[in-house]
């Protein structure tokens, strides 16, 4: 194994109970070989901002949100704010980009800069030898539950009788939401009379163990690629 540890940038928005699970999975047989070189939060107030200020070593941090910068950047887009994160990531130098709870949809202005079909405008330095690969932790099964209340949309349906069972997944990102090739799927069966807090409790115990299954996984291909 090489001795030099591969890169993870973590993009959150909440309070980053599933960056927690990789950090404590650093050095472990679980992630034996990796290192969290930056956090970045679309959120100021996310706790897990405070989780990697934390960690030991402390873990680099940055902030960006779509509005603020919109509104300091008036003639700007989404697209421009994509792109700006990407500069953020790609100045990381990370090996892998894991998106754990970050609430915002990338558009492909990100993607392209992060898998070379496009560079960065004054950032040649950035330049890559290979694209950056990109992965999501969503609460559904692929190709069910898309976007945002995955969950809440999955327990109605269950107690609809219309399904028995959801799952967690973590994907590839591509330009569609939650549609890219899945890396991890694991399913989880519902409970009767079980409610939807506990349903959650049991489903981000799933969600922390494959976050980081998926990571590895995904490293070690990067490493042997």
């Amino acid at each position: 194994m090489s001795s030099t540890k591969q890169r993870l940038t973590v993009l959150i928005s909440g309070s980053g109970t599933n960056l927690q699970a990789l950090i404590d999975a650093l050095d472990t047989p679980a992630l034996p070989n990796a290192e969290i070189n930056l956090v970045l939060s679309n959120r100021k107030a996310a706790y897990g901002l405070t989780r990697a200020a934390q960690a030991n070593p402390p873990i680099p941090t940055a902030y960006l949100a779509l509005q603020p910068y919109l509104k300091q950047n008036p003639t700007r887009t989404r697209q421009d704010y994509d792109a700006e994160i990407a500069r953020i990531v790609l100045r990381s130098k990370p090996d892998l980009v894991v998106l754990a709870g970050w609430m915002h949809i990338l558009s492909e202005s990100f993607l392209e800069l992060l898998d070379g079909r496009k560079q960065l405008e004054g950032e040649e330095g950035l330049s890559l030898t290979k694209p950056i690969p990109v992965i999501n932790l969503h609460p559904a099964l692929p190709g069910q539950f898309d976007g945002a209340n995955a969950v809440e949309r999955a327990f109605e349906a269950f107690q609809k009788g219309e399904i028995s069972h959801s799952g967690v997944m973590v994907h590839r990102v591509v330009k569609d939401v939650d549609r890219g090739e899945p890396v991890v799927v694991r399913e989880i069966p519902f409970v009767t009379g079980e409610s939807i807090e506990n349903y959650e409790t049991r489903l981000h115990g799933v969600e922390h163990e494959i976050i980081v299954e998926a990571t590895r996984k995904v490293l070690e291909e990067t490493g042997s690629s």
